[in-house]
């Protein structure tokens, strides 16, 4: 039985052709493109190559990091087809973008954007390199509505989840949003693997730490995200497997 995975990146906007050799050295077939350029907003989820994949696969996983991990969530609640998801560093909202100068949701389904929490254009980074944890906090408490409308409803997705976040992710509070994720999947098929010391961008065996994009504090250090990343490197695998 073949497994395909769509590995999507995160906000830097760079595949991870390391992560994608190795997975595929395991034997799956491994889609990681580049799936968006200078435009974020209003992304369709019918864009993502899922098609592709399931014309030559038994089975589907979708695989996100950060931004990539609000993709694979979506993905998962919209595509019965998906047997598994995984969310590194996930996001419980939708979140919005601000393309010509007007706020707009990330994503859209069926030509409709999805609600989203709006952006606070008041709120200022206080340090250097800027975290932005706060200021995702401080988005929800401001929109509580909004926020309650953008929630994904990840009780939608019917294959196994899984979901991995550091506790010193630094970009946005990847732990309490991991933790809320859990709480709305109830009994569904649900694995929440948590380190207190890692950051926002974990690190698996065979990979280097990946740099680009804009420039922020991310949280954790190369020690603590390679060894969160070897911990939980079989299980995960084996998750895959099925």
């Amino acid at each position: 039985m073949s497994t395909g995975i769509l590995l999507l990146h995160g906000s830097s906007g760079i595949p991870d052709l390391e992560r994608a050799r190795t997975l595929a050295a395991h034997g799956y077939d491994v889609l990681a493109p580049k799936w968006f350029d200078e435009r974020v907003s209003e992304i369709p989820l019918e864009s993502f190559p899922l098609d592709e994949l399931a014309a030559r696969n038994d089975r589907l996983a979708v695989m996100g990091t950060s931004f990539g991990a609000e993709a694979a969530l979506l993905l998962g609640t919209v595509d019965d087809r998906i047997d598994v998801v995984v969310a590194q560093a996930p996001s419980a909202y939708v979140w919005g973008w601000i393309e010509d100068g007007v706020q707009t949701s990330h994503w859209s389904w069926r030509g409709e954007p999805l609600p989203f929490v709006p952006f606070d254009l008041d709120w200022r980074p206080t340090d250097d390199p800027p975290s932005y944890v706060d200021s995702y906090r401080y988005r929800l408490r401001k929109y509580p509505a909004e926020a309650a409308a953008a929630q994904i409803p990840v009780e939608q997705v019917k294959g196994a989840l899984v979901v991995i976040a550091g506790g010193d992710d630094k970009v946005w509070p990847s732990v309490e949003f991991a933790e809320q994720i859990a709480l709305r999947r109830g009994s569904l098929e649900t694995r929440t693997m948590i380190d207190a010391q890692a950051g926002h961008r974990i690190v698996f065996p065979g990979e280097q730490p990946k740099a680009g994009g804009q420039t922020m504090a991310r949280g954790g250090s190369e020690q603590a995200d390679r060894a969160f990343g070897a911990q939980i490197w079989p299980d995960l695998l084996r998750t895959l497997a099925g």
